[in-house]
C-alpha cells in the first residue's frame, strides 16, 4: 500500500535537502539506491504509525531543523578520564585535528568517505545490508535516510583483543547543525573491542551504526549522549550475532527534547549472548523513547533488555520491545524489563513489550513497572538523619543501577554513575 502524500512528500524534501553522494564505487552506489527506493516508499514516519504512537517524529523531520542552544559548560567529556582512541566529530563532520591517529594494534580503522570509493571491500557485506533487513517487519524510515545519504563516520574492523577502548565524540557548536553519521563495524572471529561513544553531536543527529560480531567474538558498546538540552536525535544499532559470540550494549541519556534510540539485533549462529540496557533520567518537555527488535534465529542463545527511566515535571518515557524467536529457536533464553519511577504527577511512562515465539523449549519473560518512590524506603533514610532530596537521589541511583550493572567494565560503570549522581546534584541546586 502506498505511503500516504504527507509521508512521500516529507521523504522527497529530506532527499533534496541532503545531497546526493558522488564519486563511489559502484556497490556503494546500489546501496544508496536501494536505500532511495526504500525511503520513498515508506516516506518519513507520522504519529500514525504503530511504532511511532507514543512519539511525535515532528522534530526529526520538519525541514529545517529547529536550532539547539549549544551547552556552555566546563565539565570534562564523558569517558575522558580513560586512555582511549580519540575519534572526534563536531557537528558530524569528522576533526582529524582533534582525533588521534587511528593507528592501533588489532584493529583497522578508514574513513567511511574513503571506503565508499574503493571498488573492492569488505563494508559492502555490512553497508546497508543489516539497515536494510531490519526494515521486517517494522519500517524504520530514518535509519534508510542515513543510508542514502550519510556520507561521514569510520569503519573499523576488529581482528585481535584490542587493548584500549575506541571513543567516538560528537561535539556540538552549531545551533542550526542536522548531521547525519554512519558506522560499520566488524568484529572477526575470536576478536574482542570496546566501543565508546559520547556527546551531543548537533541540534539534530541521526546516526546510524552496522555491527557483524562473528562467531566467538565479543563487542562491548557504552554510549552516553549529550545534556544539551535542546538537542534532538534518532539513532539505529543493527547487529547480527554469529556462533558463541557476545554483544553488550548500554545507553545513558540525561536532558535532550527527543531521543530516539532504536535496536535491532538478529541471532544468527547458536550459543550467542546479548544484552542491550539503558539508563535515562530527564524532566520538563525531556521524551525519550528505546525502542528494541530481537530475533533469535539460533539454538540456546541469551537476551536480555533491561531499561529504566527517571521521569519528573511533565518528562516522558517510552518503551517498545519486542523478543521474536522463530521457529527451531530452542533453548532460547530471552528476558526484558522496563521500569519508570516518577517523581511527581505531571510525567508519564509508556510501554509496550512483546514476545512471539514459535518454539516449545524456550525461557522468555517480560515485565514492566512505573510507580513513584516508595516511601517506606524514603522514610528509612530521612529516619537516619538524611534530607529528603538527598534520600530521593540514593533511592534513584538505586533503582537506575539494575541498568548499569550491564557493563562489565567497572570503571565505565563507575563513570556513569558519577555522570547521574551529578545530573541530580544539579537538579537539586
Amino acid at each position: 500500500m502506498a505511503a500516504p502524500a504527507v509521508k512521500t512528500d516529507g521523504a522527497e524534501a529530506f532527499l533534496s535537502a541532503f545531497p546526493e553522494p558522488s564519486g563511489e564505487a559502484s556497490w556503494a552506489r546500489e546501496a544508496r539506491r536501494r536505500a532511495v527506493e526504500r525511503f520513498r516508499q515508506q516516506g518519513v514516519p507520522v504519529r500514525r504509525d504503530e511504532y511511532w504512537k507514543y512519539t511525535d517524529p515532528t522534530g526529526l523531520t520538519v525541514l529545517p531543523a529547529r536550532e539547539a542552544a549549544v551547552l556552555d559548560t566546563d565539565e570534562a567529556p564523558v569517558f575522558d578520564v580513560l586512555d582511549s582512541l580519540k575519534i572526534v566529530f563536531v557537528d558530524g563532520e569528522f576533526s582529524a585535528e582533534l582525533s588521534d591517529d587511528f593507528s592501533l594494534e588489532n584493529v583497522e580503522i578508514e574513513r567511511l568517505e574513503d571506503v565508499l570509493k574503493l571498488d573492492i571491500h569488505w563494508a559492502r557485506d555490512l553497508f546497508g545490508v543489516l539497515e536494510g533487513n531490519g526494515q521486517t517487519p517494522v519500517a524504520r524510515p530514518l535509519a534508510v535516510l542515513n543510508t542514502a545519504r550519510a556520507t561521514d563516520g569510520v569503519v573499523i574492523r576488529v581482528t585481535g583483543k584490542v587493548a584500549k577502548p575506541i571513543s567516538l565524540r560528537y561535539l556540538h557548536r552549531s545551533p542550526s547543525s542536522d548531521a547525519q553519521i554512519r558506522h560499520l563495524v566488524k568484529v572477526e572471529a575470536g576478536a574482542e573491542a570496546t566501543i565508546l561513544e559520547a556527546g551531543p553531536a548537533a541540534a539534530r543527529f541521526n546516526n546510524v551504526m552496522e555491527i557483524e560480531v562473528a562467531p566467538t567474538a565479543s563487542l562491548h558498546h557504552v554510549r552516553a549522549q549529550g545534556r544539551d538540552h535542546e538537542r534532538q536525535a534518532v539513532t539505529g544499532l543493527f547487529a547480527r550475532l554469529g556462533e558463541e559470540s557476545t554483544f553488550k550494549s548500554f545507553t545513558l541519556s540525561v536532558n535532550g527534547r527527543m531521543t530516539r534510540n532504536e535496536c535491532v539485533l538478529e541471532f544468527t549462529g547458536d550459543n550467542a549472548v546479548a544484552h542491550v540496557a539503558g539508563a535515562c533520567a530527564g524532566d520538563d518537555d525531556f521524551h525519550h523513547d528505546d525502542t528494541v527488535f530481537i530475533t533469535h534465529d539460533g539454538l540456546n542463545c541469551e537476551s536480555r533488555q533491561v531499561f529504566k527511566k527517571v521521569l519528573r515535571s511533565g518528562a516522558t518515557g517510552v518503551f517498545q520491545g519486542k523478543i521474536l524467536v522463530k521457529e527451531g529457536a530452542q533453548k532460547t533464553d530471552g528476558y526484558q524489563i522496563s521500569q519508570g519511577l516518577l517523581l511527581d504527577d505531571d510525567s508519564n511512562f509508556l510501554a509496550k513489550p512483546e514476545l512471539e515465539i514459535y518454539a516449545d523449549d524456550v525461557v522468555c519473560s517480560h515485565g514492566s513497572t512505573c510507580g513513584a518512590v516508595d516511601e517506606t524506603s524514603l522514610f528509612y533514610l530521612r529516619s537516619r538523619g538524611i534530607s529528603r532530596a538527598a534520600a530521593e537521589e540514593l533511592l534513584v541511583l538505586a533503582f537506575l543501577d539494575e541498568a548499569i550493572v550491564e557493563i562489565e567494565d567497572d570503571v565505565l560503570a563507575d563513570e556513569i554513575r558519577d555522570r547521574l549522581a551529578g545530573w541530580l546534584a544539579r537538579r537539586r541546586a
